[in-house]
């Protein structure tokens, strides 16, 4: 298990794999992610067209150190990002991140980090009063029965129908709910991610961006707030997949991969 060491009681846990003189596709988790998401099919079908890749899961995942007196917020994150890649110096990177993930990267670029290219999985929205309800009443279903209930709340609305024929089998199990544990990084994420603030400098991004939406996302998806936002993006491209909600590398990976791959080797 590799580890990037911040201290004594602080850790982050990556999979790195470079190619000398190739791009570097670093994968940037949502929340309740973890690399398997990447590593399944993403990942590898990056690094069988050749290109490295970074995955690695952010303080409060799984295989992380998080001290109990740190809180795991957006500015912490992007930290901890900045410093994993300046550790690796990874050639050529291209952020790819997953929904908030796709937001710690592009504050990751805003704050220097450099960058060939940047991917942003259902990244662009807006918390106005609908969303700002929805992020804080996940915390409250979390205090009510963890994230058994939350995933069984809220992942009908947040994927598609073809994950669902697969996924239902192991959902709704009967076996009752319980609290979250409020002192595990997982629910501390949570927590410290209502109060992110998603109002940043679009105008500033300076590289080349792709945006990718999947019209099943009911929660997140609106197709005015991401025309807005990514038309004050300089060099934009958009894609918008019907087939697809919003945990891109779970139900289309192959898709995302050749997607991936092909802003990846336009852009190094």
């Amino acid at each position: 298990m590799t580890k990037l060491q911040i201290d004594d009681n602080n850790s982050l846990f990556y999979q790195y794999t470079p190619v000398e003189n190739k791009p570097t596709v670093v994968f940037i988790n949502a929340l309740t992610g973890n690399t398997g998401h990447w590593e399944e099919k993403v990942a590898p079908m990056c690094r069988e067209q050749g290109l490295g890749t970074l995955s690695y899961n952010m303080r409060g995942q799984i295989d992380t150190q998080l001290d109990d007196s740190v809180v795991p917020d957006c500015d912490l994150i992007v930290s901890d990002l900045l410093v994993l890649l300046k550790e690796l110096q990874p050639n050529k990177p291209i952020l790819c991140g997953l929904s908030i993930g796709g937001l710690f990267a592009a504050k990751a670029v805003l704050a220097g980090q450099p960058a060939s290219g940047l991917i942003l999985l259902n990244t662009l929205r807006e918390i106005g009063p609908r969303l700002s309800w929805l992020n804080q009443g996940m915390v409250h279903v979390l205090d009510t029965g963890g994230f058994p209930l939350m995933l069984d709340m809220f992942l009908p609305l947040l994927t598609s129908e073809n994950f669902h024929a697969n996924a239902r089998a192991n959902h709704l199990q009967g076996n009752g709910y319980q609290p979250e544990d409020t002192s595990s990084g997982a629910y501390r994420l949570m927590q410290a991610a209502v109060k992110t603030d998603w109002d940043i400098n679009y105008e500033a991004l300076k590289l080349p961006v792709l945006s990718i939406s999947g019209l099943q996302d009911r929660v997140f998806f609106d197709a005015a707030v991401v025309k807005k936002l990514g038309a004050r993006i300089p060099d934009w491209q958009h894609m918008e997949w019907q087939d697809a909600g919003h945990l891109l590398p779970l139900e289309v990976p192959e898709n995302l991969a050749e997607a991936v791959i092909s802003f990846s080797q336009q852009h190094a």
